[in-house]
């Protein structure tokens, strides 16, 4: 896997997704397919592109949402009425998923290089754009959560092609990898099991270029979990 084909480009800005409690929610999760042939990379965003809570969303470390194109076909077996671009996403890709993708992936895009740095976690958001709010945990338990790209050199980006890998940390965790000891209950590992969450996870946030805000959440988790087997 050294390329990334390109599937399609979606960009959007914050609009009223619909409403909680009376009041409005605004969000960027909803997208459309550009029709330019190159857009412009700056360090946060494509041409087009905005969110709409930065705190939580969009920044250096989320500046672009990468979505495997043949997740949709699980979609819909699952009975979800899903096509390229119904989770959010900027950039539609075919070649690979998250079982190959590593944190610190190195990808060349137009004249651009882009850095995988962590996976997506599922928001009420992504419920409320697809009108489906069993979308959140089906995502969680299928992994099938895409990852985010840091720009580490802007430039402009072509809307077809192909991305090429440059850079790659073989010791890096996946974006599975990721998943799993995100989201996995340690309470119902054995032993041998719960010993090799412990080593996946003190590599994982070790690695050099996961996003900080997820690091911190990851090192919280882990610092938890072993305060209460010293105790």
């Amino acid at each position: 896997m050294t390329e990334l084909l390109i599937n399609g480009v979606f960009v959007g800005r914050p609009s009223v997704l619909g409403y909680q409690r009376g009041e409005p929610v605004l969000s960027g999760i909803t997208k459309e397919r550009t029709g330019e042939a190159h857009l412009e990379l700056s360090e946060v965003n494509l041409a087009g592109d905005a969110q709409a809570d930065l705190s939580v969303h969009g920044g250096p470390d989320k500046a672009v949402y990468a979505y495997p194109a043949e997740h949709y076909r699980g979609w819909v077996a699952d009975a979800f009425d899903l096509e390229p671009g119904s989770v959010g996403e900027n950039l539609s890709v075919l070649g690979a998923d998250e079982g190959t993708v590593r944190i610190g992936d190195v990808w060349t895009w137009g004249d651009a290089l882009v850095e995988v740095s962590q996976p997506r976690t599922p928001c009420y958001k992504l419920g409320m754009r697809t009108q489906r709010r069993d979308i959140i945990p089906a995502m969680i338990d299928s992994g099938r959560s895409g990852w985010y790209l840091r720009v580490r050199q802007p430039g402009t980006v072509p809307t077809t092609g192909a991305l090429t890998l440059v850079d790659r940390d073989e010791a890096s965790p996946t974006i599975s990898e990721l998943y799993l000891i995100s989201f996995a209950n340690p309470a119902n590992l054995d032993a041998e099991q719960r010993a090799a969450y412990l080593e996946l996870a003190h590599r994982a946030v070790k690695a050099p270029a996961l996003a900080e805000q997820f690091r911190h959440g990851l090192s919280g988790k882990l610092l938890r979990l072993e305060a209460r087997d010293a105790g």
